[in-house]
């Protein structure tokens, strides 16, 4: 891969928050946080343009203590031109949401905690704030409103192909402890599914890569960061999961734009930490509009 390709390339990654106690005594440990620094030291490798990052970027972000490893990666990030961009998990804002908040401000200052968007190499990423209950009635208002404009504007810029929707709590999943969120379902879902230029739902949360369609459009969680592996639902009342064969523990998407549309590969660390397997790739094509 040559540098301009580097220049192309986005990268998301979600859930690499370290392992809490109280987590190990229903999950295992798989050296984690080792994973974590691992797929870090491989984003710095890369260089690529940019970096989203789709929360639960540590266990307590009120804990400044937490924040130390993210710190050192954030600035070498900056060391090899890499723009990282961020939205807030669970974990960001879990036991004192103002304080965890704050934190995440400190680091990521473009964050707007209502959404907000930017765009590489014409691929617009609307980034969403799925912890609904640390919002005001206000702020929820003022993010939906803006969400559904927002979609609208980018189908009506000729300079934008692609949009990519992510916020953190996946719409769709059959992770048996998070499960699928009804409220993205029935606050973010609908716009996105009405978008001409929206070809990608990006969340994590649910710490597994799953892939779905529904209306034609594609969801998918890519919540391998380092967190705790979380049981599938693997019953017949399951969600139709497109990539029921690649469950990788630990794992990063890159994001390519052909033309109008993506290319996706998802990367996956190697069981013995040796370096990254590409695990798992699908092309969304150009949307063929009828004549």
């Amino acid at each position: 891969m040559n540098q301009d390709d580097n220049h192309r390339e986005i990268l998301f990654l979600s859930d690499t928050q370290a392992p809490m106690w109280v987590e190990r005594l229903v999950l295992r440990t798989h050296q984690n946080t080792k994973a974590t620094t691992t797929i870090f030291a491989e984003i710095i490798r890369l260089k690529p343009a940019v970096l989203y990052w789709l929360g639960d970027i540590v266990s307590l972000g009120y804990r400044t203590t937490k924040w130390r490893v993210i710190d050192q990666f954030l600035a070498k990030c900056t060391e090899v031109g890499t723009a990282v961009y961020a939205i807030m998990g669970n974990h960001d804002v879990m036991g004192r949401p103002r304080k965890g908040a704050r934190n995440f401000q400190q680091r990521f200052p473009e964050h707007i905690p209502t959404g907000y968007v930017k765009t590489t190499d014409s691929i617009a990423v609307v980034m969403l704030n799925s912890n609904f209950t640390t919002l005001s009635v206000a702020d929820l208002v003022k993010q939906q409103t803006w969400y559904e404009q927002t979609l609208q504007d980018l189908d009506a810029d000729p300079e934008v192909k692609v949009v990519i929707v992510t916020c953190h709590h996946a719409p769709y999943s059959n992770s048996k402890l998070v499960g699928s969120s009804k409220l993205v379902q029935q606050r973010f879902v609908p716009a996105y599914t009405k978008s001409q230029k929206g070809r990608l739902f990006i969340t994590g949360h649910s710490h597994a890569f799953e892939r779905y369609q529904f209306e034609g459009k594609e969801f998918l969680v890519i919540g391998g960061g380092g967190g705790l592996r979380q049981p599938l639902n693997m019953s017949p009342s399951r969600l139709p999961d497109m990539a029921t064969t690649y469950k990788p523990l630990f794992h990063y998407l890159s994001v390519r734009r052909e033309g109008e549309g993506l290319m996706l590969t998802s990367y996956c660390l190697r069981n013995d930490f040796s370096g990254f397997n590409q695990g798992y790739q699908f092309e969304i094509p150009a949307e063929v509009t009828a004549s």
